[in-house]
């Protein structure tokens, strides 16, 4: 995060007083995110295709729902976190394009090396390729963390309610799913042997199968919003002390949105290996479900209240999440 600010404050400056040292040879400006073909180059159609590839960079922001069985007041932090999302990703992500924009006009970004690291090297920084690799390399981990422990926890609570092997539900004696840190770790090594066999496709490869995956479980996410509001309703529960906003309009057009979404991947060939791959995942678990699945694993999660803070016991809360 620091970086990130940095580079936006680094990147202000460069737009008012240019480039120190002559190390390249655009005019940094606000005219930029405008000139060159204007705010939509390629047109609609372009806007429409960057979602292919862009929608797996914000992945993640699903795991804040996973949290909530383990924060000690989910009621009070977990409201608190969604409601800084917007507020994050004006700042690292539109804020962030917004300065590389003006930095460099779109079709030379990336052609000079990573612009990030021309920004540290127009502000007099030599280092700043190795402080950048220090960053990308830290940033890379701390998102693989946060993968790592976002699948643990949802499998070990898919494999409590039989929904997984039961494997998935055996914890160290600090209270880590490592059979999910096994699982993922040969999923890594899969990536690395992919980098190595296609290095140039990978990036997009991997960038439009994270995004099927990434709009997949944002779907899941908003069925199951759906589901847990009818059923509210249906039993004359309370509502909920934090609301979703237009619902249910909000709710119904991000699906449609998730929809067209996968309709792109599938309508340009770089990215329609997704569809593949997604595909026969999907066919896999369905498959799995049907021949494994038995008993009450096939019986509907019971709907709980997850807003009170809850008692440790032993090495598992009562919610069924393993503590952090």
């Amino acid at each position: 995060m620091a970086a990130i600010v940095a580079m936006i404050a680094g990147g202000a400056a460069l737009i008012v007083f240019g480039f120190q040292g002559g190390g390249t040879s655009v005019d940094p400006g606000l005219g930029n995110l405008v000139q060159h073909g204007g705010l939509f180059p390629n047109g609609f159609e372009g806007l429409l295709a960057s979602f292919a590839v862009v929608m797996f960079a914000f992945g993640g922001i699903e795991t804040l729902g996973i949290t909530a069985g383990e924060a000690a007041d989910p009621k009070k932090v977990i409201p608190k976190a969604v409601n800084t999302v917007p507020v994050r990703v004006l700042l690292f992500y539109v804020l962030t394009l917004g300065v590389l924009m003006s930095l460099f006009p779109w079709d030379q970004v990336g052609t000079g090396g990573s612009p990030f690291v021309q920004i540290f090297s127009g502000l007099g920084i030599p280092a700043a390729p190795h402080i950048l690799n220090a960053v990308v390399i830290t940033a890379a981990l701390s998102a693989i963390n946060s993968d790592i422990f976002g699948a643990g926890r949802i499998l070990f609570g898919l494999s409590n309610q039989g929904h997984a092997p039961a494997a998935f539900g055996k914890v160290s004696r600090h209270g880590v799913p490592w059979m999910t840190v096994v699982m993922m770790a040969g999923i890594l090594l899969v990536g690395v042997v992919l980098n190595a066999v296609i290095p140039e496709d990978v990036f997009l490869v991997i960038a439009s199968i994270a995004t099927f995956a990434t709009v997949w479980v944002w779907v899941m996410i908003l069925a199951s919003h759906v589901a847990m509001k009818r059923e509210i309703a249906r039993k004359g529960l309370p509502a909920s002390e934090f609301p979703s906003p237009w619902w249910p309009a909000a709710s119904v057009l991000t699906i449609a949105f998730m929809a067209l979404v996968i309709s792109i991947l599938g309508a340009f060939e770089d990215t329609r290996v997704a569809l593949y791959v997604g595909g026969a995942w999907l066919g896999l678990l369905v498959l799995a479900y049907r021949l494994w699945i038995k008993g009450d694993g096939r019986r509907r999660a019971h709907l709980e209240d997850e807003t009170s803070p809850l008692p440790v016991v032993g090495t598992v809360r009562r919610s069924g999440q393993v503590p952090g």
